[in-house]
């Protein structure tokens, strides 16, 4: 099999790699524990979030599967990627001639169906008729990850602002003034969980009389986020055993993502 690294569309650059390497080396390179390349573990991560295969599908010229699997728990323990995250949203947020940290954020929620290996902490939302997962995030105005929890299908969406917008101030350094949501947040349960954070919650409702589809202000900037984070194939439907790794799953997608944004830029300038 090839072991040409552009046989991979998901393989990391040069300029990808030394702005995420020092996150991920939580041993030295010396270290008697490492039997395989960072970089090349890294690439199998990238290509299982990608691609969506089994972790024992991964190609035979990167990594063993046991491997990638395993440093990856490492890095979601470690919470790097929630790390990397939150210094590249700064850096092209200051690119884009914004302050480093947003004062406004939008919340939004996806339910993703269970698979066998989900399915033991499914609950069934009632109004998407669908029984898994159900992720809460939060983006900056740009459409760039902030945070995220990750609850069965049933929670419901005003019951986790307080969680939510909690984390959002905890990854912000508690500068966000402002969330904007849609109906599915109103009520002052809702308000007061925010604004115990320090949040005020602004509700952008659809028009009384709209007809199709409407292009509501600030909303469709998470609904983008959620499109292109579903991209990967791995997020498609809830194929983790753990909350907490599909949660990681996501953390990983917004930092490709945000890597190849940072890219683009580097070769512009």
């Amino acid at each position: 099999m090839s072991t040409d690294r552009a046989a991979y569309p998901s393989a990391v650059s040069d300029e990808e790699w030394a702005l995420v390497a020092p996150y991920l080396a939580l041993l030295r390179e010396d270290s008697g524990q490492r039997d395989h390349d960072l970089r090349e573990v890294f690439n199998g991560l990238r290509y299982i979030v990608k691609t969506g295969a089994p972790w024992r599908f991964l190609p035979h010229d990167l990594p063993p599967w046991a491997a990638v699997y395993q440093q990856t728990q490492r890095w979601l323990a470690a919470e790097c990627f929630a790390d990397v995250a939150g210094d590249l949203r700064a850096v092209l947020r200051q690119a884009a001639g914004r302050e480093p940290e947003p004062s406004a954020v939008i919340l939004d929620s996806r339910t993703q169906r269970s698979s066998p290996e989900s399915g033991e902490r499914a609950g069934y939302d009632g109004a998407k008729r669908m029984r898994g997962s159900k992720v809460h995030l939060a983006v900056d105005t740009p459409g760039h990850g902030v945070a995220l929890h990750v609850t069965p299908a049933d929670g419901d969406d005003r019951s986790q602002v307080g969680t939510l917008t909690c984390v959002v101030q905890a990854e912000t350094d508690g500068g966000v003034e402002k969330a904007f949501v849609d109906q599915g947040y109103t009520g002052e349960k809702a308000a007061t969980a925010a604004q115990a954070n320090g949040i005020a919650l602004e509700v952008v409702k659809a028009p009384e009389a709209k007809r199709g589809f409407v292009l509501l202000p600030r909303r469709w900037v998470v609904e983008r986020s959620l499109a292109w984070a579903v991209r990967c194939r791995r997020l498609v439907k809830d194929y983790e055993r753990y909350a907490s790794t599909l949660a990681g799953m996501y953390m990983v997608a917004f930092v490709c993502d945000m890597l190849s944004k940072l890219g683009r830029i580097v070769e512009s300038s």
